[in-house]
């Protein structure tokens, strides 16, 4: 497999003419919805990106952005969630968790700046909580990345707008029994900002494969280190009084550093009964983040800055046993799985200006430990008729130690999801889908055992639960009647028992209300020709509590529109291109729904060129025309200097970069 290949997904184009990247898992399995794909490597690596997490976004209806400096996690918005930094969306990396528990910043935080996209083998996408094997976090979606096992050698070199600059090798070669990946990332970048985000990215993979994925193993060791500053969202009122420009902060000094380490491990095996699949996981993360979001509201003198911190180790493992049997006469399928994870956290948060501590307001201690079991089984009673049915239940618990011993205790709770499947067809290429389950997210551990205000110590404070339930069902429809195009539609609705969070950034909780959100998507792939290949995807929305309050039913931040479509051309070798359009939809930012933020909506576009010798050259552009718009958008109150000391409730924005060129070079070694 040349360099082409290796960068593009080798064997693409072949690939997707003759298996439409939609049909199966990345098992080989049929979807069991409507809503869920496989997404191949080409698909994923064909797509300019201008950030990490932005490779994502090939999950139809979902949106990536950032609010704040390059190096923090992205923004995720999915099926009428603002998804803050994770949360009611799981994500998975080879095995690993992603998603943060209890995490300093908000709970589910989910930093993909670790991930090296070239490395990425695929994507499976899962919406709803449909699937046995989903846990915490799972009930908007789950995106499970797989890694690639072997790469021709490479080194790439990327140079762009705004002080960009990136540089990457990797590759693999036998070793043993087996194959030995190597790879490791350096990047830069200022960005338009007044203030640089001086960011420095590195990245570096170790990864052993021997045997297949179903008989064999992988060892995989991966390092990350950031370090950036930020320019985070600006009051609306302050641009237009010229008191701050739209690519200026208001506190230059903020910004943060970030560490990961992993080392895990994959095993299966198979035989006479079935399929018996086995990993393991042990990470090291920390991170310090300094944040100033209401400016002198709270400190007139010093200002509103506060640094978290976050310092954990995450263990963990899965084991599943697949075993195929009969049903009267007819194949079946039936597996059995648990998993387990111990989150050891040491988290705090403190009041500085400049980055200088000033005082703590929380330091906590916390022991975090969950056990899940599930089983799930597939029957096909006719040609025609698939039945799935699973259950999982969930333990979660630990214990909390503060600072403030009112706020120490032990918290701990189970929880059982029910799921059920249905699936009809095909007829003339197309298939019908009905699912319903349920699932659940968890809260900060910290909001479970909570009793007073950690500002004053004294002021009593509710307590939240730690296990928060969601129920959805989702009907759909799958066709391939017209040749080369998978088209789908799915109409789904969600209830989750509460929006209930705890504020990282305040080191308190609260509690909102119940909510529901029905919405239909639809989601198309067609192969025109060998070479073209195009899509559209349609995401709409409505969100809404659905307990009454004089604030009103809207859902801040919820989208009720995204729409993507794209274009990319690859015949092989010479030419090669593509184009996308994003549009992310207006979203209430109020629960009245009287202040709303607008439509923002961007195109992105690549070419290339692969000459004979084995370099490839390539030209992305973002935010094509440069358009002025947000990359997100808040309303709440801050207080710039010589304003009220209630401050001024104002939107507050983070602009969307403009036009931006970034020209890559590759080269085979």
């Amino acid at each position: 497999m040349g360099l082409a290949a290796a960068l593009l997904g080798g064997g693409a184009v072949a690939q997707v003419a003759e298996l439409p990247p939609m049909l199966v898992t990345a098992e080989g399995e049929r979807p069991a919805a409507a809503s869920e794909i496989a997404v191949p490597r080409a698909e994923l690596l064909a797509r300019p990106i201008a950030r990490t997490a932005e490779a994502l976004e090939a999950a139809p209806g979902l949106i990536v952005t950032q609010h704040s400096g390059e190096g923090k996690a992205n923004q995720y918005f999915l099926r009428g969630f603002n998804l803050d930094h994770g949360t009611d969306l799981a994500i998975t990396v080879d095995g690993m968790p992603v998603n943060m528990r209890t995490h300093a910043h908000g709970q589910g935080y989910a930093d993909l700046n670790f991930l090296i996209p070239e490395l990425l083998g695929g994507m499976r996408v899962r919406k709803g909580p449909y699937y046995a094997d989903d846990g915490d976090f799972a009930t908007a979606g789950a995106l499970r990345l797989d890694l690639v096992d072997a790469l021709d050698p490479f080194v790439q070199g990327t140079v762009g707008s705004f002080g960009y600059w990136r540089g990457l090798a990797a590759g693999s070669k036998a070793l043993g029994q087996g194959t030995l990946l190597a790879a490791g990332e350096v990047a830069t970048y200022q960005g338009p900002w007044r203030s640089g985000d001086d960011l420095l990215r590195l990245n570096g993979v170790l990864r052993y494969r021997q045997g297949t994925a179903l008989d064999g193993f992988t060892l995989t060791a991966m390092g990350y280190a950031g370090r950036w500053d930020a320019t985070d969202q600006v009051p609306a009122r302050g641009v237009s009084a010229g008191i701050v420009d739209r690519f200026g902060a208001i506190d230059p000094t903020d910004g943060g550093r970030a560490r990961r380490a992993s080392l895990s491990g994959r095993y299966a095996t198979t035989g006479d009964w079935g399929t018996t699949r086995v990993s393991a996981y042990a990470i090291r993360s920390t991170l310090d983040l300094y944040n100033n979001f209401t400016y002198f509201l709270d400190d007139p003198a010093r200002g509103d800055q506060f640094r978290q911190t976050d310092r954990r180790w995450v263990l963990g493992g899965e084991a599943v046993q697949s075993l195929p049997w009969e049903a009267l006469g007819r194949p079946a399928e039936t597996r059995f799985g648990i998993q387990t994870r111990h989150d050891d956290i040491r988290v705090g948060l403190s009041r500085t200006q400049a980055r200088t501590p000033l005082s703590t307001v929380r330091e906590d201690a916390v022991r975090q430990d969950s056990v899940g079991v599930f089983t799930d089984t597939t029957l096909r009673p006719k040609d025609r008729l698939r039945l799935t049915g699973g259950v999982r239940a969930d333990w979660m618990g630990g214990r909390v130690r503060s600072d403030t011993p009112a706020n120490s205790g032990y918290a701990g709770e189970w929880i059982a999801s029910p799921k059920a499947g249905v699936a009809l067809g095909p007829w003339w290429a197309t298939e019908f889908f009905l699912n319903a389950g349920s699932g659940f997210h968890s809260n900060d551990l910290r909001g479970a055992t909570i009793r007073v205000e950690p500002a004053d110590r004294l002021t009593p404070t509710a307590r939240v639960p730690l296990l928060v339930r969601a129920r959805g069902a989702e009907i759909g429809v799958a066709t391939r009647a017209v040749p080369g195009l998978d088209s789908r539609v799915a109409a789904f609705v969600l209830d989750l028992g509460s929006e209930i969070l705890f504020l990282g950034d305040a080191g308190t909780t609260e509690p909102s209300r119940a909510s529901r959100r029905t919405g239909i998507e639809w989601t198309n792939r067609w192969q025109a020709t060998p070479a073209l290949a195009l899509d559209l995807d349609v995401a709409a929305t409505r969100a809404r509590f659905t307990e009454s309050d004089p604030a009103g039913s809207h859902i801040p931040g919820a989208p009720n529109l995204v729409l993507a479509a794209g274009a990319s051309w690859d015949e092989g070798p010479g030419w090669f291109g593509a184009a996308r359009l994003r549009v992310f939809g207006p979203r209430p930012l109020t629960e009245d729904g009287q202040e709303r933020s607008r439509t923002t909506a961007l195109v992105n576009a690549r070419a290339g060129y692969r000459l004979e010798n084995g370099v490839t050259l390539r030209l992305d552009a973002f935010n094509l025309f440069n358009t002025k718009a947000s990359q997100i958008d808040y309303w709440y109150a801050s207080r710039l200097p010589g304003e009220p000391a209630a401050g001024v409730e104002d939107r507050h924005f983070h602009p969307v970069e403009p036009l931006a060129v970034r020209f890559t070079v590759a080269a085979a070694l």
